[in-house]
Order: structure tokens, then sequence, then C-alpha cells
């Protein structure tokens, strides 16, 4: 048994960070060009390798051959050991699946060593060395050796995917403590872990669906869904502000979703975004975008309001809308309406953050 080898994979169970040093090391015990991290779900595939250069073969790997029948058999296998390409695919097999066809051999690569370890939470961890076809399918005293580190390597990955699960936790738990409701998602958008302020917002303001984390508000809802799609495609990990309607006794509230970045993929954090809720801010005036969709206001109800908000009178900001002071006058009248205000005074300091609860919950 490798001592040194197990001590590096327990650190690394505690500090993500150390992960890429255990693959060189195993890559280097199973003489490979390279070695992987892999966590598969039924929705996508994260990674972390042993080199920039090996990244690349994992992503192509992955990107150009979903689906596959390398990673499927591996799985449907569900073998508590360490499994060879000549295990899983007869030669015959693998000269006519693409992966291998098209990718692998012509690479100089093909021959790998892996094992599969289901997690509690549904997904599959597996452990990867890729040899080049020169060196020769692994010997089987290798497997041997590495069945027998098997349950160490079980034992490392699951305990550090609880701990980075205990970390989203605490980031809930610390924004608990400066008044915020958040919930921490995954890639789909299902509700990892939700603060006690924001479990208040359930099912007045959110609803927490087997699907994704959903919201009443129908048009916020589509907002957060758009968003959600669309954060794998953030490369600036920009923050989607979204906005939620008020609905009776509960104010206008704007919903805060910013990717969680980890280090080096961190792919035992199932965690990729936390949902942060906040009133209406004291801060700038909303642009008309954004009361539109505070408070269900047409374009030009919402233009009219934001001018409101700015300071205008009526006779200024139909002015500054092209408009006769009698529409500008009668579009306010709705304006107050769906606001459910009835003196101008209420409604600037409304859009102003004034005046607006500073707890999102409900609880003062």
């Amino acid at each position: 048994m490798d001592e040194q080898f197990l001590d590096s994979l327990y650190e690394a169970a505690v500090v993500p960070e150390l992960w890429p040093q255990v693959l060189r090391r195993f890559q280097e015990i199973a003489r490979g060009a390279g070695a992987v991290l892999i966590a598969v779900t039924p929705s996508s595939n994260r990674w972390i390798s042993s080199s920039p250069e090996f990244d690349q073969v994992v992503s192509t790997h992955f990107n150009r051959f979903p689906g596959n029948e390398r990673t499927r058999r591996l799985l449907e296998r569900r073998h508590a050991g360490f499994l060879r390409d000549i295990d899983i695919l007869s030669d015959a097999e693998m000269a006519s699946e693409p992966v291998y066809r098209d990718y692998l051999l012509p690479q100089g690569l093909g021959i790998g060593v892996a094992t599969s370890i289901a997690s509690p939470t549904g997904e599959a961890f597996i452990l990867h060395a890729e040899r080049e076809l020169g060196e020769g399918h692994v010997e089987d005293q290798l497997i041997a050796r590495f069945d027998r580190m098997r349950p160490h390597l079980a034992r490392a990955m699951l305990l550090s995917s609880r701990l980075e699960f205990e970390r989203a936790q605490g980031a809930a738990r610390a924004l608990e403590a400066i008044g915020l409701p958040a919930a921490i998602l995954d890639r789909e958008g299902r509700a990892l872990a939700l603060n006690p302020r924001f479990e208040a917002l359930i099912p007045s303001v959110a609803v927490d669906r087997p699907s994704r984390l959903g919201l009443v508000d129908t048009a916020a809802d589509g907002l957060l869904g758009a968003a959600l799609q669309a954060r794998g495609q953030i490369a600036s990990a920009t923050v989607r502000s979204i906005p939620v309607a008020r609905r009776e006794n509960q104010p206008p509230l704007i919903l805060h979703l910013t990717p969680i970045r980890g280090v080096a993929h961190d792919i035992f954090s199932r965690a990729a975004s936390i949902l942060v809720v906040t009133p209406v801010v004291v801060k700038d005036v909303p642009t008309a975008d954004v009361v539109q969709g505070l408070f269900d206001l047409t374009p030009a109800e919402a233009r009219l309001a934001a001018l409101i908000a700015a300071g205008h009178r009526p006779r200024e900001a139909a002015a500054a809308l092209g408009v006769m002071e009698e529409t500008a006058r009668s579009t306010l009248k709705r304006v107050m309406a769906k606001t459910g205000l009835h003196r101008q005074a209420d409604l600037i300091g409304l859009l102003r953050g004034a005046g607006v609860t500073s707890d999102p919950s409900g609880r003062g």
C-alpha cells in the first residue's frame, strides 16, 4: 500500500485544492498519460484532471461524445473495484465506438483503468487513468493494488462531498445572520440549502419544486428559469437581478442570482448558485424596466413611474415623455392603483426604498 498516497488522499478530502496533486500521483502509479476525477449526474459531468493538457482530452471526450459506451458501461457494471477498457468492451466494439475510433485511438490513447463510486446524493464519482497505447493494458497486479486503495478513495471522495455540502449550508446561515433570505441551488436550480428567512418566503413567494426552485410570480419565475439556464454561459460570473412584484402584505423584492465559482472545478460541490432576496433598496432610483417588473406595469406606466421616482412632477414627466399632462396624470392613476398606493409621495418613497421593510420574510 502506498502510505504517502493515502495520506495525500485524506488531505485532499479536506482541502480540495490538493486533488490535482493526488491525481498526478495516481497517474504516476498507473504509468498513465493523465488522470481525472469525474462527478457524473444524469444531466452533467464535472471533473478535475491531473494537468491542463489532459483536461483538454477529458473535455473533448465528454463534449464531443456525450453518453458514450465507455462511461455508460463502467457505471452500469457497478463493480466494486477497478476495470480496464478490455473488461467492458471487446476489441471489435472499441473499433466501432466513436469515442475510440474518432478520438482516443488516433490520439494514441484508449487504454484506461477506472472505478466508479456511488454517492448518497445520487452522483457517481469516477477515478480514471489513461494510458498511451504503447504502454499496453494495465497489469493484473496493478489492478489488485488499486482495488486495495479503493475503500480509501471512496471515503475521501464522500468526505469531500459532505464537507462541500456543509460549506453551502454555512453560506446560507451566514446570510441569515445579516438578515438576508438565501437559497443555495444546484446546477439544475434545485434547492440544496435554505436558511430560515428564505423558508419563511415559502409558499407566498417561492415554491420548492422537485425540478427546481420556483417563484409564485409567473413573470419572475420565467426570468429565474432563464437565468439558471444561462448560468454556465456567464464567463464573467455576473449577478442576475430578478424583480418580484408586490403581493398583498409582501413588499416588492429583488432576487439576486450569483454563480458560485470553485477552485479547480470543485467537483465535489453540488452548489452552483446562491439566490439572495432583498427588498427594494435605499439606493439609486430603479430603472424603468425594473419598475415594470416589480409592479407589472406597462412600458409607458413604468417610464412615467421612474420619472416620478426621480423627482419629476407629472407636468415635467409629461413633457419628458412627449405626452399631454392629462395623459400623464391618468397613467399615474393606473400606476397608483397597481402599486396599492394613494399618494404620489408614497410612490416616490416606495420606489426609492424608503419605508420598505428591511426584512423581506416579513419578520420585521
